[in-house]
């Protein structure tokens, strides 16, 4: 095979909802300080919608929101926390009354594991306290990058600490529909969303992009209509073009 085409083969494909127009960095680019000040008039006080109040109560949510809606974990967490308050007491825990009290959550043996483990790492390594840096939180079970993105960012926003742009299913619906990005992979659409977002707003925008997604840019059905970007969105955009351009039926009188 020619190298140009094993290199083709190799490209990874095009994200699933990216516009026909596709993905131009340099259009991104111009269009990203007006996408962000549009997300901040719709979604000024945008965070999680995880319950905490300790960083040790949204680590231990977080991991448990994997797969499960927020609202689940917020139903199992109250008395999840009143029985085990910090990290000493989880990393004591007996697994089974642990599994018992995050059975909704789904896959909750797995989950249960790992938020022991986790409790155990904190105790054992950083006192007990949920370290400021990724590279700390991401050695911990269960906490992958959008974790310890996740935390950080709502605990401690930068210049606090590193965190960078969590990416869950909807920042990556909505980054592709807005052409910010072609990727499909995580970590490379926060790469692409860290070249064009500022670093003062990794916090702000994640978390705005979430609440777009849960309203009208949802997955099956976008309300383009009721979406506060669609001045800005080409996917909208070509969805409103395409609508104005059919052909309408006289009705009979």
């Amino acid at each position: 095979m020619p190298t140009a085409r094993r290199k083709a083969a190799r490209r990874p494909k095009a994200g699933r909802f990216v516009p026909a127009s596709g993905v131009d960095a340099g259009g991104a680019r111009k269009r990203i300080p007006r996408i962000q000040a549009a997300l901040d008039r719709a979604y000024p006080k945008a965070r999680t919608a995880l319950h905490w109040r300790t960083p040790f109560e949204l680590l231990v949510a977080t991991i448990l929101s994997a797969q499960c809606t927020d609202d689940t974990v917020n139903r199992a967490t109250p008395a999840l926390f009143r029985r085990f308050p910090d990290a000493a007491a989880l990393a004591r825990a007996d697994l089974r009354e642990v599994e018992g009290l995050v059975r909704s959550t789904g896959f909750f043996r797995q989950k249960a594991k790992a938020i022991v483990a986790c409790a155990r790492g904190l105790v054992d390594r950083f006192g007990g306290e949920v370290p400021r840096s990724v590279e700390a939180l991401v050695t911990l079970p269960g906490a992958a990058r959008k974790t310890a993105n996740v935390v950080l960012s709502n605990c401690w926003p930068r210049p606090a600490s590193d965190h960078g742009i969590f990416v869950d299913t909807h920042v990556r619906r909505v980054s592709q529909r807005l052409a910010l990005t072609a990727e499909e992979d995580p970590e490379r659409v926060e790469q692409e969303l860290q070249r064009l977002v500022p670093a003062s707003k990794w916090a702000d925008f994640p978390h705005q992009l979430v609440l777009l997604g849960r309203g009208p840019c949802e997955a099956r059905k976008p309300r383009h209509a009721d979406c506060p970007l669609l001045r800005f969105c080409p996917t909208g955009l070509e969805a409103s073009s395409a609508a104005d351009d059919r052909p309408r039926v006289r009705r009979r009188r």
